[in-house]
């Protein structure tokens, strides 16, 4: 197979613009193709259109043959272009499966991450970070969002697991407390399912992203497009794209950073970001965030990085930019761009303001 026609890789600068296929990429992945194309680094994946989650609702929730060759096909060419295996007992390729509509719809529908780990993979993920703590915590979290968004478990049943171990909130925890924490996930998740925890990667992708799709007629999301007036969408896109961690020590981190002040419409950097963290971490709560002028002072090349980014993208897209990005072991990855929320009084001395500077 030489040509997809549902499923496109990003991860090249040569990709062209696709701003206008937002109807098929979603404003997710729209964007990722075209931050791609320009040479931010942005981790990479391929976008699975909202065309296959139609056809996916047509033909009784089961995914053709042709898009499971297509999606094989692209995850051979994550493979190649980092250098890693899906599943791979030497150097493994994780991926996440994240929801993107046409319109944004934040929080309504599902994501899932880590995918790709079992006992085989996490071996070599406890050899190569030399952290088993890191390693058995991110098999935790993806039995934990599986059990979750595939197959309905209750979180509660994982919370009230969580709760038992009262320390874990503590940076010290060692590799066997987590081992524990997995190994009572796994009975949570037999006792629901009757099944073992899937240990195959390309069952566990497969089954992950039927379940964004089917996310596109959850409750919340059903709710979310009635009062907003959203009509007339195909369904969800399915960006597939390699995990980047912000918790692989002090020298990783992820937050959220707005190119102007949402709330004042000045034009100064607005945001937070968690030292040792993944993004569901941030909205969780769980930590209280420190603010991006933190970053400058720790870990100023980070930072600067960033900024100019943002002033970039900003020129590119015209427009403010709220910006979710993670870095990795001092290595900085931008993983979404889109519109930034604001408030009125700042939405009229933004506009104003980029008149002036000559973006719009």
């Amino acid at each position: 197979m030489h040509k997809s026609k549902h499923v496109f890789f990003f991860g090249d600068q040569t990709t062209e613009s696709c701003i206008d296929k937002k109807h098929l990429f979603g404003g997710k992945g729209a964007n990722l193709i075209e931050m791609s194309g320009l040479g931010i680094p942005v981790p990479p994946g391929f976008v699975i259109t909202t065309e296959v989650c139609d056809l996916f609702f047509k033909n009784n929730e089961i995914l053709p043959v042709d898009i499971e060759q297509e999606i094989e096909y692209n995850l051979e060419k994550l493979e190649n272009r980092l250098n890693l295996k899906f599943g791979g007992s030497n150097t493994p390729l994780l991926v996440s499966a994240r929801s993107g509509a046409m319109v944004s719809m934040p929080g309504m529908m599902d994501s899932i991450l880590n995918i790709g780990i079992n006992e085989k993979t996490i071996d070599a993920i406890v050899r190569n970070t030399n952290n088993p703590r890191f390693a058995w915590n991110t098999y935790r979290r993806f039995i934990q969002m599986y059990g979750d968004v595939v197959k309905k478990i209750p979180p509660d049943a994982f919370e009230d697991i969580l709760l038992k171990f009262d320390d874990y909130a503590s940076d010290q925890i060692n590799g066997n407390y987590e081992i524990n924490i997995v190994n009572e996930f796994a009975k949570i998740y037999r006792e629901y399912t009757t099944t073992d925890f899937p240990s195959h990667p390309r069952e566990q992708l497969l089954e992950s992203i039927k379940a964004v799709f089917r996310s596109w007629h959850n409750d919340r999301a059903i709710e979310y497009r009635k009062r907003n007036n959203i009509n007339n969408l195909m369904g969800t896109a399915v960006i597939v794209q390699s995990m980047v961690f912000g918790n692989l020590g002090n020298n990783s981190g992820t937050g959220v950073y707005f190119t102007r002040d949402p709330l004042t419409g000045r034009n100064e950097p607005y945001g937070d970001f968690l030292i040792n963290a993944q993004g569901e971490d941030v909205v969780a709560g769980a930590r209280n965030p420190e603010p991006l002028s933190f970053l400058k002072e720790s870990t100023f090349e980070i930072y600067d990085q960033l900024i100019k980014i943002g002033e970039f993208l900003e020129r590119h897209f015209k427009d403010m930019q709220d910006i979710e990005f993670t870095f990795e072991r001092d290595k900085l990855y931008i993983l979404q761009a889109r519109s930034g929320k604001r408030s009125e009084l700042s939405a009229k001395k933004i506009a104003a303001d980029m008149v002036e500077e000559g973006i719009v």
